[in-house]
């Protein structure tokens, strides 16, 4: 049985590649949500005010990846002490947002979320917010598999290539070999 997951850290395409690498994961989409427009396209959600979020919706199998481990791949890729940012990317479409399905997934999200705070030693505070998922926009076409179709662009060297390093060192138990 698949169930299916929506995160905003940052840059959907950098997320979108992260979770691309996952075992148990069979798709990742890049979209918009957590706004009041309904329909909105990259260039109103660039601007910064239509209150939707860059977000990935993670399509997985929870027998083979739990939604723990997504959520403990989410913290460990972005900067969740950075409201309203993520590296260069800043505005509110690039917070960081945990969009749930049902209770149980706001519990595990808020559990997390203390155990990440409490691993803090700097002083900054977890800024994730954790909403209920109420509706999730798909992204334009030339947004899906961004990475993978150019991995050459300088984005995707400068920024993704370190991330997709990072998180392939940090969580090798996780990622797909063949990834």
């Amino acid at each position: 049985m698949q169930k299916t997951a929506v995160f905003g850290g940052g840059c959907f395409w950098c997320t979108e590649a992260v979770f691309q690498m996952l075992k148990g994961v069979s798709k990742v989409e890049p979209g918009y949500a957590g706004g009041a427009m309904e329909n909105p396209s990259y260039e109103r959600v660039s601007e910064g005010n239509t209150g939707h979020a860059e977000v990935i919706r993670v399509t997985y199998d929870p027998s083979v990846i739990s939604y723990e481990d997504l959520l403990t791949v989410f913290f460990g890729s972005h900067d969740p002490t950075t409201p309203n940012r993520q590296g260069n990317d800043v505005g509110e479409q690039y917070r960081s947002v945990i969009f749930y399905n049902d209770d149980s997934e706001k519990k595990i999200a808020d559990t997390i979320i203390d155990d990440v705070q409490k691993s803090l030693s700097d002083g900054s505070r977890v800024v994730t917010q954790v909403l209920p998922l109420d509706m999730f926009y798909p992204a334009e076409s030339y947004h899906k598999d961004y990475f993978k179709t150019n991995k050459s662009a300088p984005y995707c060297q400068l920024i993704i290539e370190p991330k997709i390093a990072k998180v392939r060192k940090r969580f090798a138990e996780l990622v797909n070999p063949s990834a």
